[in-house]
C-alpha cells in the first residue's frame, strides 16, 4: 500500500511566494480572444471515467481552440497531496499553470497564498456574471461575497446510493437517518460475499470526509469557532474515526479488502452487487450504475445526519450530510493570459459544456441553467438537492490543508492495523495529536 507523506500547507511558503511573484510571471505571452497564443490548465483526474475524461478533453480542447484560437494545455492531478504540492511549487516559483481547478476545500488554502487573482465585477461578467451561477456553488468562492477567487464549475453533494431490490428482500422500508440504524440495516443487508456497505479507507478523499461529518453532527470540529484553536485530537474526532473503523472491526458490515479500496472500488463493489449500500456517493456514481447490473435497482438517499449512540443531534450541531462539494476554479496571478483564462472558464460552465460534463461525469452543473435542464431530466438526483441543503461548509481559512490532509493521513498509518482487522486506540491517540500538531503550526501562521 503506498502510504502518502504529509504535506504541508501552502500558506507556509506565503512570504517567499508574496516576495517571487511580484517579479515572476508565466513565460506565456498574453492574448485575447482570437489571437491565438495557449493556456495551461490544471484539473483532477477521473480515474473512474478514463474513456469519458479523453473525450471531455477532446471536446473542450477544440471548442477553446475554435472560439480563441489558442492552444490548451490540460495537467491532471490524482490526490489532495498533488494538488497541495503543485500549488506550492508554482506559487515559489513564479510559473506553471494559468488555471487551476480546486477542491472547494483547497479554495481557501489558494486564497491564503495571495497567489490567485482576486475576481473583479468585470472579470464575472466575462464568465456569465454572478447570477449565471447557482448562489450554493458560490459558497466557498472566497471568505465573503465581495472578495472570491473561485468560479464553481461542478458541484458534488455526498449522499449514499442503495440496492433497492436488497432493501426489499431484507423487510427495510426506508433508506437510514441515523448511523445506528445505518449500521443496524447494514447488518441486515451482509451475508457471504455481499456486504451491507462498500467503504473505501485506501481513498485520499473518502476518509476524512466521514471523520468531519460524524464529528460535527456529535457538536465537535476540527478546529475552534475562532479559527485560532486546532482540535483534531479532541474526544468527538476519536469517537468519529474508532466509528469509523468499527464498521469494518467489529459491526463487520464492510469487506475484509476495503482497507486497500479507492472510491472506485467501492463503487465497482456496489455496482456489481457485492454490496447493498454505497455512502459517499455523488452524481458522478450514475453513469457507472447505468452500464452495472444494478441498473434500475437503486436509488440514492441523503447520509444520516445523526451521530452514532444518540437519537437527536445536540443543540446546534448541523446536519453535516456533506460539504459544500464541487471544484472552484482560480487563475495564477502570475499568469499572463487572464483574458484567455477567463475564456476557459466562460466556456466550460457554458450551459452545453455544464450538461456535457454531467453527461461524461455526472458532476452536478453549477449553472442555473443547466442545473434546471439535468434536474429535469434526471428525476433520480432529487436526493441530491436535499442533501445540499443538509451540507456544511468546512472552515475558510487557509490552514485548511493541513487538517484534511491531517485525518487523511492518520487514516492512511492506520491501514496495516486495519487490514489485519484491527487498531490500536494509543496508536490513534499519538497519530491525532501528531496531526493536531501539525494543524496548529498551519493555523497559527495562517492567522499572522
Amino acid at each position: 500500500m503506498r502510504r502518502s507523506r504529509p504535506t504541508t500547507t501552502a500558506v507556509a511558503i506565503l512570504a517567499s511566494a508574496s516576495l517571487l511573484l511580484t517579479g515572476c510571471g508565466s513565460s506565456s505571452t498574453s492574448a485575447g480572444s482570437g489571437s491565438g497564443g495557449s493556456l495551461d490548465v490544471f484539473v483532477g483526474a477521473q480515474p473512474n471515467y478514463p474513456t469519458q475524461f479523453a473525450a471531455w478533453s477532446k471536446e473542450v480542447t477544440a471548442k477553446f481552440k475554435a472560439a480563441t484560437g489558442a492552444d490548451l494545455t490540460i495537467e491532471t492531478y490524482a490526490s489532495a497531496s498533488d494538488e497541495t504540492t503543485k500549488i506550492q511549487a508554482s506559487i515559489v516559483s513564479g510559473s506553471g499553470p494559468d488555471v487551476y481547478q480546486l477542491g472547494t476545500t483547497f479554495t481557501p488554502v489558494a486564497y491564503g497564498t495571495k497567489g490567485f487573482v482576486t475576481l473583479s465585477d468585470a472579470d464575472w461578467a466575462k464568465v456569465g456574471g454572478r447570477a449565471r451561477f447557482s448562489p450554493e456553488s458560490l459558497g466557498m468562492s472566497g471568505p465573503d461575497a465581495k472578495t472570491q477567487i473561485g468560479i464553481p464549475v461542478a458541484t458534488r453533494p455526498f449522499g449514499m446510493v442503495y440496492n433497492t431490490e436488497m432493501f426489499k428482500a431484507a423487510g427495510i422500508t426506508s433508506p437510514a437517518t441515523t448511523w445506528d440504524q445505518l449500521v443496524a440495516d447494514a447488518k441486515k443487508l451482509t451475508s457471504g460475499d455481499v456486504y451491507g456497505l462498500a467503504i473505501a479507507y485506501g481513498d485520499t478523499y473518502d476518509p476524512w470526509k466521514f471523520i468531519w461529518s460524524l464529528t460535527e453532527q456529535s457538536g465537535g470540529s476540527f478546529l475552534s469557532a475562532d479559527m485560532k484553536k486546532a482540535q483534531l485530537d479532541s474526544p468527538q474526532v476519536s469517537a468519529a474515526i474508532t466509528s469509523y473503523f468499527d464498521l469494518l472491526v467489529k459491526d463487520k458490515v464492510v469487506s475484509s479488502s476495503s482497507p486497500g479500496w479507492k472510491d472506485a472500488d467501492a463503487l465497482s463493489a456496489f455496482a456489481t452487487g457485492k454490496a447493498a449500500i454505497f455512502p459517499m456517493a455523488t452524481g458522478t456514481s450514475v453513469p457507472t450504475l447505468d452500464k452495472s447490473v444494478v441498473k434500475g435497482k437503486y436509488a440514492f438517499a441523503p447520509l444520516p445526519s445523526v451521530p452514532f449512540g444518540l437519537t437527536a443531534r445536540p443543540a446546534g450541531a448541523p446536519a453535516a450530510q456533506s460539504i459544500v462539494s464541487g471544484d472552484n476554479v482560480a487563475i495564477a496571478a502570475y499568469s499572463k493570459n487572464k483574458d484567455l483564462a477567463l475564456a476557459y472558464v466562460n466556456l466550460i460552465t457554458s450551459t452545453d459544456m455544464q450538461v456535457s460534463q454531467f453527461t461524461y461525469f455526472g458532476n452536478l452543473p453549477t449553472s442555473v441553467e443547466a442545473s434546471a435542464k439535468v434536474a429535469a431530466a434526471n428525476p433520480l438526483l432529487a436526493p441530491f438537492t436535499e442533501a445540499e441543503k443538509g451540507s456544511t461548509p468546512t472552515a475558510f481559512t487557509g490552514a485548511w490543508a493541513d487538517f484534511q490532509n491531517g485525518i487523511t493521513n492518520v487514516v492512511v498509518q492506520s491501514q496495516p492495523s486495519l487490514a489485519k482487522g484491527s487498531y490500536d486506540t494509543s496508536a490513534l491517540a499519538a497519530l491525532l495529536s501528531s496531526a493536531n500538531a501539525k494543524a496548529q503550526s498551519s493555523l497559527d501562521r495562517a492567522n499572522k
